[in-house]
């Protein structure tokens, strides 16, 4: 049976990421980068499918974890009887050697210990070629890969297996190293555990220590930035939305995508938050990738591009694997990069405008690129398209996609002196006025999902802060009310009504955020603060989110973690503790 996704934390290097579960397995890891292939992939199915456990191996062995302060440096405490031992777990920044690295201290007493390593490629498919290299250097090998693990006490091989078992006693520090590298070349040199640790921390509290921003929430906050840091590529500037795939939106369902992908409707999202929190750096490399990967060619733009930049992004699917709790297909890449949706080139140009006004310089490029990105929603605004939750269904004239044609046109004409503003500027106020009339519906009073529709959807939340019509409006009043009383349980905001017909999925988090945002845009800040206290509720004990949450078992639920929750935590949190950068428009 699979653990619950609260139970694992994230560590990584800003190229790649592992998640560890409490019981000290890393149970998900895909090298050399993030949209990798799995070589470690018991997540979505067993430990047959590679995982490496360090534990006591005492069975009743009780554990609490943290992270040091400021830093993805994760540390797990195991207890049995007078006995205790800490494993240190960690992914230094990215140098010569890609690595991994636990390293065992005791704390008290002595503890038997037992190491655990089965290596499987190809999500799990392919146990590697494995052989040794004197009793303490475990190397396995598949195709073009290879991983290497140095550890400081004897390794056995067996089964294709790598172990060892070792009694820990106070005050002594075993380190195990992980590393991958080309089979090809020669072997990665080990690094030096405890310089490693050193310099990772080091990094990581400076790093975090640039958040100087005064808020209530300032714990939550910084960790959500921290892992919003581990989520962006070290060299490209790219923003995964999250370093898993298949981790079901339902239990037993099919909904379960690839997310170890950029996707252009974060880009305000990220830019905001960076830039709020004062990660001016960030936001300009956020900037810096959006242009090298739309490049000149808006009509042909993606609505998600490999870390890269790269466009290609095929699926499919890894049948060997049984899933996570059973929930399949697992599905690998996302063919949801070539839909049509009207509401990115929106989402572009309403980011690019908001870099400027927090005084990012716009380059030819990007003035260019505006000027192209208009001429786009000329020409496709009155299409249909998949709309913001990526449906695989007929096109359809979504009201947020329209809405965002006309954030788009509004962004661009507020930017700079626009060629043919007049022209622009007529279209906006059509666009805007198409929107109120065939997305709103007069007998129900309030905005729809759809245009000449009657169904409510949580993306409505986003017309205020987007500032297509003032909080104060009756008519976007009365949207946030129905969905207060008809998408709203127990505090969280589900995207669509349960009798839509789609699969039941759980409350989705960033949703919850924006209803919190419309609370505190309507002045309703007591409403708007109990919201936010209860995202922060459902957070796990680390302080990490998941695309949602399933409240009927009380658990995360879909890829984790999220980059989308942990960005629309960081807005709404620092937009009610003082004057922010918002996305009205400026």
């Amino acid at each position: 049976m699979s653990k619950p996704i609260e139970d694992y934390a994230l560590i990584g290097d800003r190229a790649s990421a592992a998640l560890i579960a409490r019981d000290g397995s890393i149970d998900w890891l895909c090298w050399p980068r993030f949209d990798s292939d799995a070589c470690l992939a018991a997540l979505l199915g067993s430990e047959e499918h590679g995982f490496w456990r360090i534990a006591p191996a005492a069975a009743d062995a009780r554990s609490t974890r943290r992270y040091r302060d400021g830093t993805l440096i994760l540390e797990t405490d195991f207890e049995s009887g007078q006995a205790a031992v800490r494993v240190i777990d960690f992914m230094p920044l990215r140098s010569d050697t890609v690595s991994l690295i636990r390293i065992v201290v005791g704390l008290r007493g002595q503890m038997a210990m037992r190491s655990e390593l089965a290596t499987r490629f190809d999500y799990g498919l392919i146990a590697p070629w494995v052989h040794e290299r004197r009793d303490t250097c475990f190397i396995a090998t598949v195709g073009p890969d290879l991983i290497a693990l140095h550890a400081d006490v004897a390794l056995q091989v067996e089964s294709q297996r790598c172990g060892a078992d070792l009694t820990v006693s106070a005050g002594q520090r075993l380190a195990f190293r992980l590393c991958y590298g080309s089979s090809t070349a020669p072997l990665p040199v080990p690094p030096d555990a405890e310089a490693c640790l050193r310099g990772t921390e080091e990094w990581w509290r400076e790093w975090a220590g640039r958040f100087t921003r005064p808020t209530p929430w300032r714990d939550a906050v910084r960790r959500s930035l921290v892992t919003l840091k581990a989520l962006t590529h070290h060299e490209s500037g790219g923003l995964v939305a999250a370093p898993t795939t298949s981790l079901p939106e339902t239990p037993g369902g099919s909904a379960n995508w690839d997310y170890r992908y950029c996707w252009v409707r974060d880009a305000t999202f990220t830019l905001s938050a960076l830039l709020n929190a004062g990660y001016q750096a960030e936001a300009r490399a956020w900037r810096e990738w959006m242009l090298r990967a739309v490049a000149g060619t808006p009509e042909r733009l993606r609505i998600m591009y490999r870390i890269d930049g790269g466009r290609q992004i095929p699926e499919w699917q890894a049948p060997w694997l049984p899933g996570y709790d059973g929930a399949t297909p697992v599905r690998i890449g996302n063919k949801a990069a070539a839909q049509e949706q009207t509401d990115v080139v929106g989402e572009l140009l309403d980011a690019l405008h908001l870099a400027e006004r927090a005084g990012i310089d716009a380059s030819h490029a990007s003035r260019a690129l505006q000027e192209a990105l208009a001429e786009r929603i000329a020409q496709v605004w009155r299409d249909g398209g998949q709309g913001l939750w990526e449906s695989r269904g007929d096109p359809a004239h979504y009201t947020y996609s329209k809405a965002m044609c006309w954030a788009g046109l509004d962004r661009f004409l507020k930017c700079r002196d626009a060629p043919d503003a007049a022209r622009f500027a007529r279209l906006r106020d059509e666009i805007h006025a198409t929107v109120c009339e065939r997305g709103f519906h007069r007998a129900r009073g309030h905005f729809v999902a759809e245009f000449d529709g009657d169904a409510l959807d949580a993306s409505l939340l986003l017309l205020p802060i987007i500032g297509f019509l003032p909080a104060g409006d009756e008519r976007i009043a009365a949207t946030v009310a129905a969905i207060e009383r008809d998408l709203v349980a127990d505090g969280l905001v589900f995207r669509k009504h349960p009798a839509s017909g789609a699969e039941q999925q759980g409350a989705f988090i960033a949703c919850t955020c924006w209803l919190a945002d419309c609370q505190s845009l309507q002045g309703r800040r007591e409403a708007a603060l109990a919201t936010l206290a209860r995202v922060l509720e459902i957070r796990n004990d680390l302080g990490l989110l998941s695309e949602e949450y399933d409240l009927k078992r009380r658990r995360l639920a879909g890829n984790f973690p999220q980059a989308l929750s942990h960005l629309a935590l960081v807005n709404t949190a620092l937009g009610l503790s003082g004057p922010v950068l918002t996305r009205g428009g400026g």
